[in-house]
This record gives structure tokens, C-alpha cells and sequence, in this order.
């Protein structure tokens, strides 16, 4: 795999661009909240762009160093880790791992430029990519 890092659109502002500049300033959107619930006490709801921008501000600068190789293997990583819970793991164990997937399937979506938000819409958000209903009737054979 290469380590994909090119700004395909000069006037787009690219993940590395965000990154230098968040150093540069004091991120406004930072809470020092060691508890993760917001002011009503409730763990707040987070959307797929939110949290992808708040990967790439905690772990942007090491993300990019390592490449897309370095971390599609912790990735890889971290998929064998949920096989493992999904068998024999507690509820909790469960909802850390599919965390960590999410997160660093973010981060492989963050080096390679890409708006998981956008791309989901794309692909997803008029129905099934099979068949094109939204309660998929594609045959069990095939996927999805």
C-alpha cells in the first residue's frame, strides 16, 4: 500500500493542512471533560464527521507519519481483537473493540483523504448498493 497524501484540489483545505494550523491556535472545540459526559451528564452524540475531525486533531500528526501501511496493520490488529470478544468477550469488552475499529478505520480514511460522511452518502444513502431498495432484497448469495 502507498502512503496516499496528496492534495488533489489545491483550493481544499487537506487533513494535514487542518493539523498544522490546530497547532497553531487554541482548539475552541477541546474540553478537558475526563468524565466524556456533557453538561446534562449524558454521553453526547457524536456524527460520523465530528468524530472523524476529532481523530484526526488527537492523532493526525502521528497517523500520517506512520502511513496508511503502518496503520492499516493496527487496524488489522484491532479486527482480531473484536473476533476475539465477539466469541468470548463481555458487552463491554465488545464496545471498546468496535470502537477501536471504528477509530482506526478513521484514521486509514483521514490519511487517504477521505470524508467518511460523503463517502457513506454516496454510497449508502439512497438504499442498497445491490438492489437499490432500502430494506435490502438482493438474494442471500450475494452481497450485501
Amino acid at each position: 500500500m502507498k502512503n496516499i497524501n496528496k492534495n488533489k484540489n489545491p483550493d481544499k483545505t487537506t487533513p494535514q493542512d487542518k493539523i498544522n494550523s490546530q497547532e497553531k491556535t487554541n482548539n475552541p472545540n477541546k474540553t478537558d471533560n475526563p468524565d466524556k459526559t456533557d453538561k446534562s451528564g449524558q454521553t453526547p452524540n457524536i456524527t460520523i464527521k465530528a468524530f472523524q475531525n476529532l481523530i484526526l486533531e488527537m492523532y493526525g500528526r502521528k497517523d500520517f507519519e506512520r502511513g496508511v501501511d503502518g496503520t492499516f496493520i493496527w487496524l488489522i490488529e484491532e479486527v482480531g481483537e473484536l473476533a476475539t470478544a465477539l466469541k468470548s468477550g463481555t458487552k463491554e469488552e465488545l464496545a471498546a473493540e468496535f470502537a477501536d475499529v471504528i477509530a482506526w478505520l478513521t484514521t486509514i480514511a483521514n490519511i487517504c483523504e477521505i470524508d467518511l460522511t460523503e463517502a457513506l452518502a454516496a454510497k449508502y444513502g439512497s438504499g442498497c448498493p445491490g438492489c437499490g431498495n432500502y430494506i435490502c432484497s438482493c438474494p442471500d448469495a450475494e452481497k450485501p
